[in-house]
């Protein structure tokens, strides 16, 4: 009944925004010409947008565009952006009506650089809140096994929790799981985040860019967003030709074997537009220089989806539906204790020892083969988002529901039995009005939430029972703008509820495993959950200010008071995660998570050169972590299969640190940049028991290492009637040794200092007049350095004391030779 009310409130909102847009004030049309500077030549599919609205235009193949404004913005500033050139800044005359833009050729502008993850679209250096844009030519050229990890390369202070190549969890300035939102389209990612092994469920060919909000976010998003936010953007028509376009992508990655295919199909013509994507990628175990190929970390991965948009001068609605299907492995790291070849479970319960298991056989190491051991996650979502302006003011409308079905496979003599099979189904909804401008200030109202139900399936494994949640908030934020000023701020409060029944669980005589069964079934059941109807409550905040020095220098200062309500495993977990080997024990007097940060910096843009830097502070109430349990001897408690326990905790944390960026550019050597990030993060645990004990409690787990990003580009443009451009890359990445680590119950180990080093070629080769195929080389760990990153949960997978070639877990990927060719048509 719940979802059905939402879905009818949200049409009757659809239906009469349809029915307001033909009662407002008249805009006035304007067209112009996008030309570049130097060669004169028209730039089609240009974009030119209307700053602080969501008015957009793509300009044709001739270069010229039509765009109507609004009667209140005829004196507001146009942004005219392409791929390769400086986005270029026009003030609206309200007596012309025809503009002639000239654009010039330059690779970074960080003084033009939009970003959409605030209240409406602004400028980033008018922006108090640290956000990074990744553009879809970074992402085109990386050569990554997910986009999480292409993010980690552009984006300071974001890392990644990795489970082999194709499980990256996103950490925002050392926190992640529920604490770091990622939207898809500007839809909650919901998908078990909760799991170690759970990564992202997103189509990674699809994404046209990305933006990552750091610090608490929670004013705009609600619970989770404590961290910050990952906003992934799909890619969606550009020209409105009439004509079909398209992009075809392929790849190869050399370690694992992944081959990777996608399809784009693109059409736009007046009202009207429409995409379609597909992608298939499927990868072998990765190999390194120690362990060889790593078992079970190969992967399937397909992806469809479609796009229906209907636009008119006055806004759009769009209608959108994807597939994700993945089959992973789940590797555990048994060995042979002297060769130190992986091993395999064959055998359960008794029969089975970790450390006396077949060695895995070459050939099956080598194969594209799954093991029965698997994990099989399915993510769908329809969604639909809705933008019009309503007098002089404009609204988006919401509305979304998808689902989420996760198996995890580990028993070896019944293959076809799911370990964990957990189906989520989560309904979002939301509402935004941006109301017209008075006196220099905008505000926005909101509401958004989400209502989700989980259910256990034909599993044997329970790590979180059956349950239902509601989630509601409402916000309302103000941004004040005056000469070189700008101040914005905002408050919300988020309501959640969570509510479950009792959950027994039984033997099967059958399988000799658990299963769910209720007290008439069985009235000496196991009762593993017991029922719960627990709601949390919270205030968010948030203000924030920028003064512009200049046109090249931006100063800014934030604070936030963010919330986040405890995860369903932090609150009622009670059992183990097969994928993750971990047993989970939850807490259900835990409270919710209450942080206030702290954020200054500024933004240095020149001619030649840009910089940023951004200090941050954060202070955690009611942190939630997690610790290893010890048995009654002082050691890690841990099951014949290599399974550990864990369990959450809760104190006080403070987290602070330091990110900063370099970037030389110098105008007299076209095409040539030099590329610099830096990240500090330090995190401790504030409980009163654990002061000046260091590794023994002290220091939180999971806190990156310092870490140096540099890179040398140069971009070539070409003469050549076959080749248009060249581009070159060097690129090394230095992660310090981490001794602050938490120690404590054998939790975390320390982490050795390395460095890699990429390199990368590319090249375009024109088919067409308007068309030219894009060839990229990437090798990352040219020297096939041997590692572990602090974050990696491949590091923990050891059932040993010694070994006898001095390395103890898992070693991150060696060399990998990648190549990628792009076909747009």
């Amino acid at each position: 009944m719940i979802i059905q009310r939402l879905i009818f409130k949200q049409s009757v909102v659809v239906l009469l925004l349809f029915f307001a847009v033909s009662t407002q004030a008249q805009d006035q049309p304007i067209s112009g010409l996008v030309r570049d500077i130097n060669t004169q030549q028209v730039i089609g599919g240009s974009s030119v947008r209307l700053l602080d609205s969501k008015r957009t235009a793509i300009a044709n193949k001739h270069g010229k565009f039509t765009l109507a404004i609004p009667q209140q913005q005829r004196n507001g500033k146009l942004l005219i952006s392409y791929l390769g050139y400086k986005p270029d800044t026009v003030c609206i005359d309200a007596t012309r009506l025809f503009y002639e833009v000239l654009l010039e050729t330059k690779e970074d502008a960080l003084n033009e650089v939009v970003v959409t993850g605030v209240s409406r679209a602004t400028l980033s250096r008018e922006n108090p809140v640290p956000i990074v844009s990744v553009s879809k030519k970074k992402i085109e050229q990386s050569s990554e096994s997910n986009i999480i990890d292409v993010l980690v390369r552009n984006v300071p202070g974001l890392n990644a929790v990795k489970t082999g190549p194709n499980i990256s969890k996103p950490f925002i300035r050392g926190l992640g799981y529920n604490r770091v939102l990622t939207l898809y389209d500007g839809i909650r990612q919901e998908g078990q985040q909760w799991g170690d092994e759970h990564g992202i469920e997103v189509d990674a060919y699809n994404i046209e860019r990305s933006e990552v909000i750091k610090g608490p976010s929670s004013l705009m998003y609600g619970s989770d967003a404590l961290a910050g936010v990952v906003s992934l953007m799909s890619s969606m028509p550009t020209v409105t030709d009439g004509q079909l376009h398209g992009k075809i992508l392929s790849e190869y990655q050399r370690n694992n074997g992944l081959i990777g295919n996608g399809l784009g199909l693109f059409y736009a013509k007046d009202r009207w537009s429409f995409a379609l994507r597909g992608s298939y990628r499927i990868a072998k175990n990765y190999s390194n220089a120690v362990d060889g190929r790593v078992y079970n970390t190969g992967f399937r991965e397909t992806n469809a989806s479609g796009t229906v948009r209907y636009s008119t001068h006055k806004g759009n609605s769009t209608f959108n539906l994807t597939l994700y299907d993945n089959i992973q492995g789940i590797p555990d790291g048994s060995r042979d204790s002297l060769t130190r070849k992986f091993t395999k479970q064959i055998y359960e319960g008794d029969q089975d020892d970790i450390k006396n298991r077949p060695i895995v056989p070459d050939a099956e190491l080598n194969s594209y083969r799954m093991s029965p051991l698997h994990q099989h996650i399915q993510h769908y979502r329809v969604y639909s988002n809705n933008h019009y302006e309503i007098g002089k003011g404009d609204i988006d409308v919401l509305l979304a529901f998808q689902q989420n079905i996760r198996r995890e496979y580990n028993h070896p003599t019944l293959p076809d039995q799911a370990g964990m099979y957990v189906r989520l189904n989560t309904v979002n909804y939301g509402l935004k009005y941006n109301a017209p401008r008075i006196l220099n200030t905008e505000l926005t109202f909101g509401i958004n939430g989400m209502y989700q139900n989980n259910l256990n399936k034909n599993a044997t494994d329970f790590p979180i029972p059956d349950y239902n949640l509601f989630d509601a908030g409402a916000y309302v934020f103000a941004k004040w703008k005056y000469e070189n000023w700008t101040i914005g701020g905002g408050v919300r409060y988020d309501l959640r509820n969570l509510k479950a029944n009792d959950f027994y669980t039984a033997n099967n005589p059958l399988t000799g495993f658990s299963r769910q069964v209720s007290l008439a079934q069985d009235p000496n059941a196991y009762l593993q959950f017991a029922s719960f109807n627990k709601s949390f409550g919270g205030v968010s905040l948030s203000l924030g200010t920028t003064y512009q020095l200049s046109d090249q220098v931006s100063l800014k200062a934030n604070i936030a008071r963010g919330y986040r309500a405890p995860s369903i495993t932090e609150f009622a977990s009670n059992g183990l995660d097969p994928g993750a080997h971990i047993i989970y024990l939850g807490n259900r007097n835990f409270k919710p998570e209450f942080s206030f940060q702290e954020d200054i910096g500024a933004e240095v843009t020149f001619r030649d050169l840009s910089m940023s830097f951004s200090l941050f502070n954060n202070n955690i109430q009611n942190y939630i972590y997690l610790t290893q349990l010890l048995d009654v001897g002082g050691n890690p408690s841990i099951s014949p299969q290599g399974d550990k326990t864990y369990q959450y905790q809760q104190a006080t944390a403070q987290l602070y640190g330091v990110e900063s960026t370099f970037n030389l550019h110098p105008a007299s050597i076209k095409g040539f940049s030099f590329d610099n990030s830096f990240s500090l993060i330090y995190g401790y645990n504030r409980k009163p028991l654990f002061k000046d004990k260091k590794t023994e409690g002290e220091y939180l787990p999971l806190i990156p290492p310092v870490r140096w990003l540099s890179s040398i580009n140069q971009d070539i443009k070409l003469r050549s009637k076959l080749f248009s451009t060249l581009n070159f890359k060097v690129e090394s990445e230095f992660n310090a040794a981490q001794n602050r680590y938490l120690a404590l119950n054998d939790t975390e180990t320390p982490a050795k200092a390395y460095l890699l080093f990429n390199v990368a070629a590319g090249t375009s080769v024109k088919y067409s007049k308007t068309h030219a195929l894009q060839f990229q080389l990437q090798i990352n760990n040219l020297f096939n350095e041997v590692y572990q990153s602090n974050l990696s949960r491949l590091k923990y997978f050891e059932s040993y004391e010694q070994s006898p070639n001095g390395y103890r877990g898992i070693q991150g990927m060696g060399r990998n030779i990648g190549v990628k060719i792009i076909c747009p048509f």
